[in-house]
């Protein structure tokens, strides 16, 4: 049922991603949705009749470390929630799946800071309670499920009346469609329906990319041994004549003979020529055939993890600095400012793909110091950062909540390397309200959001709240963003263009806000972040 679910919402991820408020071209819920349960899925594949407790312990981990985004992390906290009463029980009925959808979003509920009505966690709720006034009128699992999903459905419907939001955009909650289809796929499976429960990347199998020089280093693959025991004594010429023909088609080759045996090793590519060869001569005995190149991977598999090893090791006695920072950046401009900055590892991702708690935990473990700052750089990657936060006990982990690129850029700015880790986080908290940010991209679809209506293709700039400007001309779009975030205390305007644009446009836009405000100081850098054409900071 749990990867029939998985399956489920895998295929309707674009869909679930259409359902997004804003029209902008990165809507991500049913991908980051979809990550987050197909991690979950992949571990739970690799397992071979698992009991109840592994199944639990597999979709709880997998899904936790691979949440991304808002709505991923909360879906994995409902799992986490789920998989403590499922993993006491060896069979499922409906009053332990009943508990189990109560513990599931109360753990979901307590992970969120301030939790919004009108979102997954609402329709998981409905469901939770619907199932909990089911548990003591049936015990028929497929008319429990059938009336739960029932009641989630409608539930999502009414999510546009709690959020003004959703009811503008003339969509209901994403989170919450993506929960319901899991649901779906789930019920599918229990009705006995046919679903291909294969899921991709499921082994465990480590891949070793091996360089073609190194291959080619391998002239011939199959190392091959075996001992003829003869018909008849061989003659000298037809000893040669075997020798030879086993250099014609390998290396290495060692033949020795008597009267009764022939002993042969060679290295070819072809064991079969051999073996048909010596077939003439006798039958055969202790027949051994080993595949060099894969010995040559499984060693360069197992020199790469005694040298990561090693590097850990090292790492471990090398002392630790007092303060390091990761930040979540997208764009080799953008990457670039942040090393500049002092960023000791950069994570690719942001808007376009928001990094999962994985992500977080392996570049903590990548930063050897006491006290590690996250800057995710973006509201929807927040969560993550803290669930990575919560997962980490030899290190101190301080997630900022900074939602944009610029309010990061403005944290590491502020940085002081004379204050303590605690000062630090005091003085960049109280300087991300000092940055406006603004993002210029265009709409996917036609809608009406913030009273403008917008057409598909428009340009849209977009404010830290609201979207601040709509057009069908790039550079004039963005001077209206700029005019709506520009105030009397504004004192510099940072523009960083995307790979979309150029610095010649970039230029020509400097140029008009100098003119029109000239107490203001504006500076050009290139981002190199697909997606929005201007990032644009106002201090």
């Amino acid at each position: 049922m749990f990867l029939a679910g998985a399956k489920n919402l895998d295929a309707k991820k674009e869909w679930i991603n259409e359902l997004n408020v804003f029209p902008v071209p990165d809507g991500d819920t049913g991908t980051n949705m979809s990550m987050t349960i197909m991690s979950a899925a992949r571990e739970v594949s690799s397992l071979t009749s698992p009991s109840m407790k592994e199944l639990a312990k597999a979709i709880s981990s997998g899904s936790l470390r691979g949440a991304r985004g808002n709505s991923g992390v909360i879906l994995s906290q409902l799992f986490r929630g789920f998989c403590k009463v499922i993993a006491e029980y060896e069979e499922v009925d409906v009053t332990i799946l009943s508990e189990a959808f109560q513990k599931a979003v109360e753990t979901a509920y307590k992970a969120v800071m301030k939790p919004k009505e009108g979102t997954i966690l609402t329709v998981a709720k409905g469901a939770a309670d619907k199932a909990l006034e089911l548990a003591t009128e049936t015990e028929d699992l497929v008319y429990f499920c059938d009336e739960v999903i029932k009641h989630a459905e409608y539930v999502l419907s009414q999510t546009p009346e709690m959020l003004p939001v959703l009811k503008q955009a003339g969509v209901v909650d994403s989170g919450g469609q993506g929960l319901v289809q899991v649901l779906k796929g789930a019920y599918d499976s229990l009705l006995g329906k046919e679903i291909d429960y294969a899921i991709e990347g499921a082994s465990s199998t480590q891949v070793v990319k091996i360089s073609a020089q190194t291959q080619e280093e391998i002239k011939f693959g199959y190392c091959t041994e075996f001992i003829i025991v003869l018909n008849r004594p061989l003659s000298d010429k037809e000893e040669q004549e075997y020798k030879a023909y086993l250099e014609s088609i390998g290396d290495s080759i060692v033949v020795v003979a008597d009267d009764e045996i022939v002993k042969t090793h060679v290295h070819t590519n072809d064991p079969g020529l051999a073996i048909q060869k010596a077939l003439t001569h006798g039958s055969l005995s202790k027949i051994k055939i080993d595949n060099m190149r894969e010995e040559h991977q499984e060693k360069l598999i197992k020199d790469a993890e005694k040298l990561a090893a090693q590097q850990k090791e090292e790492e471990k006695d090398a002392p630790k600095k007092p303060i390091g920072f990761i930040s979540v950046s997208i764009g080799a401009g953008m990457n670039e400012i942040f090393r500049g900055l002092g960023a000791d590892y950069i994570i690719e991702g942001g808007q376009t793909m928001n990094p999962s708690t994985e992500d977080m935990l392996e570049a903590i473990d990548h930063v050897n110091a006491e006290h590690i700052f996250i800057l995710p750089n973006n509201k929807n990657i927040i969560m993550a950062a803290n669930q990575a936060a919560e997962l980490v006990e030899d290190k101190e982990i301080i997630v900022l909540p900074t939602k944009t690129i610029p309010q990061g850029i403005v944290a590491l700015v502020n940085y002081i390397p004379d204050y303590s880790a605690e000062e630090n986080k005091e003085m960049m908290l109280s300087e991300l309200g000092s940055v406006k940010t603004g993002q210029v991209t265009y709409a996917v679809r036609d809608t009406e959001i913030d009273g403008m209506e917008i057409h598909q293709d428009d340009y849209m700039g977009i404010g830290d709240t609201s979207i601040l400007a709509v057009g069908k001309n790039l550079k004039e779009t963005t001077l209206s963003m700029i005019d709506a975030m520009v105030d009397e205390d504004s004192a510099i305007v940072s523009i960083y263009f995307g790979e979309e644009a150029t610095e010649e446009s970039a230029q020509e836009i400097a140029a008009v806000i100098e003119e029109k405000y000239p107490e203001v100081e504006v500076e050009i850098n290139n981002g190199g972040q697909p997606i929005y054409y201007y990032v644009i900071s106002v201090e």
